[in-house]
Parts: C-alpha cells; structure tokens; sequence
C-alpha cells in the first residue's frame, strides 16, 4: 500500500570521522610496506649469503606482502571517499573486496606450506649446509614480522577496520613462515632437519584456516548478510520505544566495511499529518544512531497500518485523489460547496475521507448528506467511511 518514505542523512562529523580513520589506515600500511622492504632486502643479502634458500624464499613471501600493503594503502585512500552519483552509499565495499582477496592470499600461502612440507619430509637428503648468520637473520626478522602484526592488529580495532584485521594476520602468517625458517635452520644446523617441515606442516594449516575464515567474513558481508540476532533485537528494541511508533516490521540489516545500515518499516497512528510522521521518523533515526554509533545510515519507512494485517483479496485498484474529489462534490451535489480541504486514509485496503466545510457551507452539506449518503455508499464499495467537518475559526 502507499506509504511515506524518506532517508535522513548522517551528521556531518561523519565526515570527519571518516577522514581520520582513512588517514589511520593509510599511516598503518606505510609502517607495514617499510618494514617488509627492508626485512625483504636482508633476507635475500644474508640468504645467498649463507646459502640459506630457506631465507631467500621467506624473502620472495615478504616481498608478496608489498604488494598486499600496497592494496591496503590504496583501499584505505579510496575506501572513505564520500559517496558520489556512480556510489550513493559511499566506497566501503573497496575494503570488503581487499579483505577477501588478502583471505584468499592467506588461503593459498597456507595450501602452499602445507604441500611444500610434504615435499621437504620426502626429501631430506641432499640439504646445504648453512651459516649461523641465517639464524639470527631469521630470528630478527620472526620477531619484527610478530611486532608488525600485534601493531597492526590494534590499529584494526582502534579504526574497526576488517581490512587491517586481515593484513594483520597476514602478517602473523608471516611470522609463522619466519618460525619455520628459523626452526628449519636451527634444526639443520643441530641436526634435526625433519624440523621445518613438520612446523611448516602445523604453521600451514593454521594459516589456511584463517584466510578461509577472513574470506568466508568477507563474502558474508558482500552478500548482505544481516547483523546476529542479538544485534537485531537491541535495534527493535531501540526503534519500538521511540515515541509516536506503535509497531514495527521488515527490519532489515547489512554491514559496509565498519558501519552499519539498516531500514525499517514502522507503524504510526494511520491519521496523523504527514509532518509528525516525518517528526517520528527523525526521531526513531536520532534514536538509533545515539544508542547504536555503529549504525550509520538508517531508512525510515513510515507505515499507517501493518502490511501484514491488510486483506488478502483487494477490492481493485484504489481511485486517487483527483477521482475521490469527483466523487466527494457528486455525493454532496454539482452545486453543492466545495469541501476547503480533503484527507485522504487509505487503510486496509479501502478509503476513508475526512472533508472540512466553512460554517456557512454546513447547512447545504447536511441537506445533501441525509438524502444521498446510505445509497451513495453502497455503489462504493471502496469508501469505508466519510466525515464532514465544519471549521468554525478561519483556515
């Protein structure tokens, strides 16, 4: 059934919140592109050095996270800009997208521990011998890529940022083939070369594990999926007790990145102004927004009566306005007065009118009403109800 409907902006600090959340991502994949290109560099200078391809490998890896940083630099750029005639609802899916493709890079790297370890277990003749500078190389650069990811893993909760939620464990995945690399070389340097294989084996399917679970996030979010239940329900709870709504159905959520959106239908009293209605609607927007931050695009969709009462079986199409005014001066009659002002209620799938007279009309109106209405009504089916009102004072 027709029904009012409108969307209330965000405040304008959004902006700025935004702004500095970009700027804090942006400042985050710097830290990380900087730090991999000079743990890269030593790598592979200290690898061919003391012939520890291991190393070297573990280099070409950290290499591949220059690239990753580099997309979550451009995602953090891009991913605030405000919305725009091609992105009504803003550029937040840049970030979702980064995330599931660093979930998928995740789920390879794992795949490929996991059946280079194999390989190695079935090959342990024929290893080089390695220098110790290797070790200590591949010490610091274990304790450089934890480091990198316990900071970056705070920035993802100080900005709520999923994208640097995945880069950090990127950079924990990175940790971990520093830990094969380091218990490889320290193995083979005591003895026990059957080490690395096996560490990189466990490290391997705990990072594919993880990118599964980051790209799983990522396509969830892409689809629309809904907030959890319990989430919902604290929104119902905060919409039902804003003043002037006396019902409330169809509530629908989704994520974007770190914010939230939803839409709601919401039933007011079926013959209030179109003014408060519009009041109630900004309200229950106020409302969600102050008691839910996260939330931060809400669509009010004000309802007269609950859709799922109307009936089944419409009458037909309903007449608008212009017709019901026909049918409200051939009900009073062609040279009867003309109503000052008409409401129109369509409620249950019928209509009820409300037609206001001047004082000197009434007398005319309830001459024709008493030899019209009850045979009028019943060739209209469609009207439920029509009230005449006088208005004393001047409108």
């Amino acid at each position: 059934m027709p029904t009012s409907e409108h969307t209330v902006s965000a405040p304008p600090t959004a902006g700025d919140s935004a702004t500095l959340r970009s700027r804090g991502i942006q400042r985050t994949a710097l830290v990380a592109i900087v730090t991999n290109a000079v743990l890269a560099v030593s790598q592979i200078i200290i690898g061919l050095f003391a012939n520890a391809f291991s190393l070297v490998a573990d280099a070409a890896h950290t290499f591949s996270d220059l690239v990753t940083d580099l997309l979550v630099l451009l995602a953090g750029r891009h991913g605030a800009d405000p919305a725009d005639h091609d992105h009504p609802y803003g550029h937040g899916r840049i970030e979702t997208i980064t995330s599931l493709l660093l979930g998928a890079v995740l789920t390879a790297v794992g795949i490929g521990f996991l059946l280079s370890s194999g390989v190695r277990l079935q090959n342990m003749d024929g290893l080089p011998a390695l220098h110790p500078a290797a070790l200590v190389v591949a010490v610091i650069t274990l304790f450089a890529k934890e480091g990198l990811f316990r900071y970056t893993l705070a920035a993802s909760r100080r900005f709520k940022a999923p994208i640097l939620e995945a880069n950090a464990w990127h950079a924990r995945s990175d940790a971990a083939s520093s830990l094969v690399v380091a218990v490889g070389i320290g193995g083979s340097l005591s003895g026990y070369a059957f080490l690395e294989p096996l560490a990189a084996a466990v490290v391997g399917f705990l990072i594919m594990h993880m990118g599964l679970k980051l790209a799983w996030k990522a396509v969830r979010e892409l689809i629309d999926t809904g907030l959890p239940e319990e989430d919902v329900a604290r929104l119902r709870q905060t919409i039902v007790a804003t003043p002037g709504v006396i019902g409330l159905h169809e509530l629908r959520t989704r994520r974007m990145a770190d914010r939230v959106l939803c839409d709601a239908h919401v039933q007011v009293d079926p013959r209030i102004t179109v003014s408060e209605g519009h009041h109630i609607s900004d309200s229950v927007y106020m409302a969600v927004r102050t008691a839910h931050p996260e939330v931060k695009d809400v669509l009010v969709h004000i309802d007269p009566e609950d859709d799922d009462a109307v009936p089944s079986v419409p009458l037909g199409p309903l007449p608008e306005r212009r017709i019901i005014a026909s049918d409200l001066q051939a009900l009073i009659g062609i040279d009867g007065p003309a109503p000052r002002r008409t409401q129109v209620h369509y409620l249950g799938q019928r209509i009820e009118v409300d037609a206001f007279f001047a004082e000197d009309d009434a007398p005319a109106v309830m001459d024709a009403l008493k030899r019209r209405t009850e045979t009028w009504m019943r060739a209209h089916p469609h009207y439920r109800r029509i009230s005449f009102f006088v208005e004393i004072a001047p409108h």
